[in-house]
């Protein structure tokens, strides 16, 4: 005997869920999605990271006494930004040019050029894995036309 305030129990499909098989699909463009995010930041982040690194390289560079101690101090500056901002000193490659392939001399503008690997993919607590591309940050500055000991004119 039925009773009249119970619905009658369906047989067959009619309850069933449908699009369960599209949540496997949503959480994978979800992971890809944050991954993508992930690794844009990455490359956003080393960008401002050897940015800094060619500040901090050229200013020290021009500061020096010669062009051999301000190679060194400005390879050693630029590894002290680029760990700061968690990197490895290591993979930080640096070049100095100076314009007109002149010698380190007053007025004579020097850029300094620094490239930093991004990885494929970066993985929190693993790190990065594959290489996808060099990131560049360049500077330049004159060198100080008033200072003493150093050849060449004053005038710039």
């Amino acid at each position: 005997m039925s009773r009249p305030d119970r619905a009658p129990r369906l047989g067959g499909d009619g309850g069933q869920v449908a699009g369960i098989e599209a949540l496997p699909f949503g959480v994978l463009i979800f992971v890809v999605g944050a991954l993508l995010i992930t690794n844009l930041w990455a490359v956003i982040d080393t960008k401002i990271a050897v940015d800094a690194a060619a500040r901090e390289a050229v200013r020290t560079y021009v500061e020096a006494p010669d062009a051999s101690a301000g190679q060194q101090r400005a390879g050693v500056a630029a590894a002290e930004v680029i760990q700061g901002y968690g990197r490895r000193p290591e993979k930080l490659a640096m070049t100095v040019h100076h314009d007109g392939e002149r010698p380190f001399a007053r007025c004579v503008r020097v850029t300094i050029t620094t490239r930093y690997p991004v990885p494929a993919l970066r993985l929190p607590w693993i790190g990065g894995l594959g290489h996808l591309f060099d990131v560049h940050g360049s500077h330049s500055e004159r060198i100080d036309p008033f200072r003493t000991g150093l050849n060449g004119s004053g005038s710039c």
